[in-house]
C-alpha cells in the first residue's frame, strides 16, 4: 500500500461516525460524579482545585467505559491513584524545565509500556501523562500539589462510590459477551445452511471465556444463567459443523441434506432465543416449529451414520442449553454436579480471577517480555516519550502559552500500531477544531461565569461519555469544549484558548505522524512468525485430538482444551496482525496480501477439521487405532519441520504425512470419522505449502477460498 492511500483511508477511519448502542443511565452517573466534584470544589475551595479535582473524576469516568471484565470501582481507584502520583510528582518538577521534562520522558516511557499489559493499562497510562501536563500548569505549593493530588483522587473515589451505589445492570458485561456467543453460534448455523464449510470467528467465544473469570467473591453472587451455557456453546460449534460438513456429516445432496439444514435453521432459532433471555434476564421463548423440526420423526427424511450420531448430541445440548438459562424461572436451587459437569472444567476453580497483588507478577512479566527493541510495543514507548519531550519543548518555546497542548494531543493520538496513530491524528485535529469552534462562540455571545462554565462543562462531558463509542472525532470535540469551558472557570480567555488550541493541536498531531514515519514498527515483516506461531498451536491442537483417537483410554480433555485455547490465541494475533499490515504504507517483505490470506484460510481449515474431529472423539473403552498413533507420531516432525520452514521462507513438505494416510486409508477403507478428517487435514496443509510457495494464482485461489467435496 502506498503511503497516498494509507494516509486517506486512515483519515477517512478517524473521522467515521459510527452508529452503536447508547448507554444514558451509565453516562449520567459518570457525569453525576464530575459535577458533584466540580460543585464540590467550587462550594468549598477556588476554581483551580475545581479544574484540578475535575480531570481526576473525568478521567476515572474515561476508564471505566473501556471494555474490561474487571470490576468498574477497582478501575476508577486504580487510574484515581495514578493520576493523583503523576500529578504531585509533576508539580514537584515542574518549576525546572530540564527536570520536568526528564520526568516527562521517563513517564511517558513507563505509559507507553502500560500497552503490553493490556488496552485498559495503556489507556490508563496516557491519562496520567495527560493530567501530569495539564494540571501542573495551574500554580501552587509543594503543600497546594498534595491537595491538587489528594483532589484528584478524590474525583475517582466518587466514581467509585456512584458505581457501588448505583450500579446500572449489573452482571451486564458478563450478559453481554455470553449473549454475543450464544448469537455467533447461531449466526453460524444459518450459514452452515448454505456454505457447509462456512468458518467461524472465534472471538465471541473468547471474550465469553473472558468474561466468565470471576473473583471467588462474585463466583458466589454470579446469576445461575451464567454458569451453564458457555460451556454448551463451545461444544456446540463443532457438533454442527459435523453434522453440515459433507465429508463427516449429511451429504452434500439429497434428503439427509434437507434434514440436516433444517436442524441447522432450528439450532439457530433455538440459540438466539437463549442469547435474548441471557442478555435480558427473561426466561427463553421458543417457538413451536423450532421445538418440532428438532423432536426425532417417525418418518420422512432420517440421517444415518455419523450425521444422526451429531444430530442427536445437538439435540441434547440445545435442550441442555434451555434448560440452563431457564432456570431462574422455575426454580432457584445449586448446580448439580451432573450439571456442572455438563458445564465442563472451565467452570471450575482455574477461571478464577486473581486478586491485585497476584496480578503484579503477570505485570512484570509482560513488561520483561516486551522490554526489547523489536517489540512495536517497546518502540512506541520509545516513540511517545521522544515526541512528548520534544512537544513539551517546542510548545514552551512559541509564544502561545499553554504549550503543554501539543505533547497533550500527541500523546492522546499516539498508538502502537501505524493505522490507529493516523486515523486519531486526523479526528483529534478535525474534532478539536469543531469543540474550540463551538465552545469559543458560546464564550464570546454569553460571557458565562463560573457557575454557568461549569455547568457547561458537565453537559460536554455528558456528551462525551454518552457518544464514546461513536468514533474519536465526535469524542475530541467534546473533551476540546469540555476543556475550553474548564479552563473558563479559572478565568482563562476564550479568545487565547481558542487560538492555542488549535495551533498546538496541529502541532502535537503532526509530531506523532512524523515519528511513526522517522521510527515506525512495521507489523508486516512479523507475519511469517505470526503464521509460525498459529501453524505450531494448530499442529499441538490437531495432535491432542489424533492422540486422542488413536488411544482413547489415555485422553486427557484438559490437554485438548488448553491446546485449542492456544490455537485461538495464535489464531487472534494473526488475525490482529494481519490487519495492521494491510494498512501499513510498506512493501510486503515474504509474504504477499494474497499469501497472507490463503495461508490464513488454510490453518482455519485445519482448526476446523481437529475441531470436528474432537467432537467425534470414541469412548474411552474403544480399542486403540494403529492407523491414527501412526498419523500423529509423523505429524509431529512434520509440523516441527514446516514451522521451522515459515519462519525462515523454506518450502513445506508433507509427503512422509500423506504417505501413512494412503496407508490407514487402504487399511480402513475410508470408513470411520479419523481417516476422513486427516485426509481433510492433509488438503487443507497442502493449501498452505502452495499459499507460500510463491505462486500469484496459488495466492489468489486461496484466498478465494474452495469447498472440500466428498472424496
Amino acid at each position: 500500500m502506498t503511503w497516498s492511500r494509507a494516509l486517506k483511508d486512515a483519515a477517512r477511519s478517524g473521522l467515521t461516525i459510527e452508529r452503536t448502542k447508547l448507554t444514558p443511565l451509565i453516562a449520567v452517573r459518570g457525569t453525576a460524579g464530575v459535577a458533584l466534584v466540580i460543585g464540590l470544589c467550587l462550594w468549598r475551595g477556588n476554581p483551580a482545585l475545581a479544574v484540578s479535582s475535575a480531570f481526576g473524576a473525568f478521567s476515572s469516568g474515561i476508564v471505566t467505559f473501556q471494555r474490561s471484565m474487571r470490576p468498574r470501582p477497582v478501575l476508577a481507584l486504580a487510574v484515581a491513584g495514578a493520576l493523583a502520583v503523576s500529578t504531585f510528582l509533576g508539580y514537584l518538577a515542574a518549576a525546572h524545565v530540564a527536570a520536568f521534562v526528564l520526568l516527562l520522558s521517563g513517564w511517558t516511557l513507563l505509559a507507553g509500556m502500560a500497552w503490553a499489559i493490556g488496552p485498559v493499562s495503556g489507556l490508563a497510562g496516557t491519562q496520567t501523562v495527560a493530567i501530569m501536563l495539564v494540571t501542573v500548569t495551574l500554580p501552587t505549593s509543594v503543600l497546594g500539589a498534595l491537595e491538587h493530588a489528594a483532589l484528584i483522587f478524590f474525583g475517582g473515589l466518587v466514581q467509585a462510590t456512584l458505581i457501588v451505589v448505583f450500579p446500572v445492570r449489573p452482571w451486564g458485561t458478563q450478559r453481554d459477551a455470553l449473549a454475543d456467543a450464544l448469537a455467533a453460534e447461531a449466526d453460524y448455523a444459518r450459514r452452515l445452511r448454505h456454505d457447509p464449510v462456512a468458518p467461524f470467528d472465534p472471538a465471541p467465544l473468547m471474550d465469553a471465556r473472558l468474561a466468565a473469570t470471576v473473583t471467588a467473591r462474585q463466583a458466589r453472587r454470579r446469576p445461575v444463567q451464567l454458569h451453564g451455557p458457555r460451556g454448551l456453546a463451545e461444544r456446540v460449534r463443532p457438533v454442527l459443523a459435523s453434522l453440515a460438513d459433507p465429508v463427516v456429516g449429511a451429504p452434500l445432496e439429497g434428503p439427509e441434506r434437507d434434514r440436516a439444514r433444517d436442524l441447522l435453521a432450528a439450532a439457530a432459532t433455538v440459540l438466539d432465543a437463549v442469547a435474548h433471555a441471557v442478555r435480558h434476564a427473561r426466561p427463553v421463548r421458543l417457538p413451536p416449529e423450532a421445538m418440532a423440526t428438532l423432536e426425532v420423526p417417525a418418518t420422512g427424511p432420517m440421517l444415518n451414520g455419523h450425521a444422526r450420531r451429531s444430530a442427536y448430541r445437538l439435540i441434547s445440548l440445545l435442550a441442555d442449553a434451555v434448560e440452563l438459562t431457564d432456570e431462574p424461572v422455575r426454580a432457584t436451587r445449586p448446580t448439580t454436579e451432573a450439571e456442572r459437569g455438563q458445564g465442563g472444567r472451565e467452570q471450575g476453580s482455574h477461571l478464577l480471577r486473581p486478586s491485585v497483588p497476584r496480578l503484579v507478577p503477570v505485570a512484570l512479566r509482560s513488561l520483561h517480555r516486551e522490554a526489547r527493541w523489536s517489540s512495536h510495543i517497546f518502540r512506541h514507548a520509545l516513540r511517545v516519550a521522544a515526541v512528548a519531550a520534544v512537544g513539551y519543548l517546542l510548545g514552551t518555546a512559541l509564544p502561545f502559552g499553554h504549550g503543554y497542548w501539543a505533547p497533550l494531543a500527541s500523546v492522546m493520538v499516539m498508538r502502537p500500531d501505524f493505522a490507529q496513530t493516523y486515523s486519531r491524528g486526523v479526528a483529534r485535529f478535525c474534532g478539536t477544531l469543531v469543540g474550540v469552534a463551538v465552545a469559543g462562540t458560546v464564550m464570546a455571545l454569553v460571557h458565562p461565569g463560573a457557575y454557568v462554565s461549569a455547568a457547561l462543562a458537565v453537559v460536554c462531558v455528558w456528551l462525551m461519555y454518552l457518544l464514546m463509542r461513536t468514533g474519536f472525532s465526535v469524542t475530541s470535540a467534546c473533551v476540546a469544549a469540555y476543556v475550553v469551558f474548564l479552563l473558563g472557570i479559572a478565568g482563562a480567555g476564550w479568545e487565547q484558548t481558542v487560538q492555542e488550541r488549535v495551533v498546538l493541536t496541529l502541532l502535537g498531531g503532526l509530531l506523532a505522524m512524523l515519528s511513526y514515519a522517522l521510527f515506525p514498527a512495521w507489523e508486516t515483516p512479523r507475519l511469517r512468525d505470526r503464521l509460525a506461531d498459529w501453524l505450531d498451536t494448530n499442529g499441538r491442537y490437531a495432535l491432542a485430538v489424533w492422540e486422542a483417537c488413536a488411544r482413547p483410554a489415555e485422553r486427557r480433555p484438559r490437554q485438548v482444551r488448553e491446546a485449542l485455547l492456544d490455537a485461538r490465541a495464535a489464531r487472534a494475533a494473526w488475525e490482529k496482525s494481519e490487519d495492521r499490515a494491510e494498512k501499513e504504507p510498506v512493501r510486503h517483505r515474504g509474504l504477499s496480501p494474497g499469501a497472507a490470506k490463503a495461508a490464513g484460510a488454510a490453518l482455519a481449515t485445519m482448526g476446523r477439521v481437529t475441531m470436528i474431529l474432537e467432537a467425534h472423539l470414541p469412548a474411552k473403552d474403544t480399542e486403540p487405532s494403529a492407523g491414527a498413533a501412526a498419523f500423529a507420531a509423523e505429524l509431529r516432525p512434520s509440523l516441527e519441520r514446516a514451522t521451522k520452514a515459515v519462519r525462515e521462507r523454506g518450502p513445506l513438505n508433507w509427503s512422509a504425512l500423506r504417505t501413512v494416510w494412503e496407508w490407514w486409508d487402504a487399511e480402513t477403507g475410508s470408513e470411520g470419522v479419523a481417516p476422513r478428517a486427516a485426509g481433510l487435514l492433509l488438503d487443507a496443509l497442502d493449501e498452505l505449502a502452495e499459499a507460500l510457495s510463491g505462486d500469484p494464482e496459488a495466492h489468489e485461489e486461496g484466498a478465494r477460498g474452495t469447498i472440500p467435496r466428498p472424496q
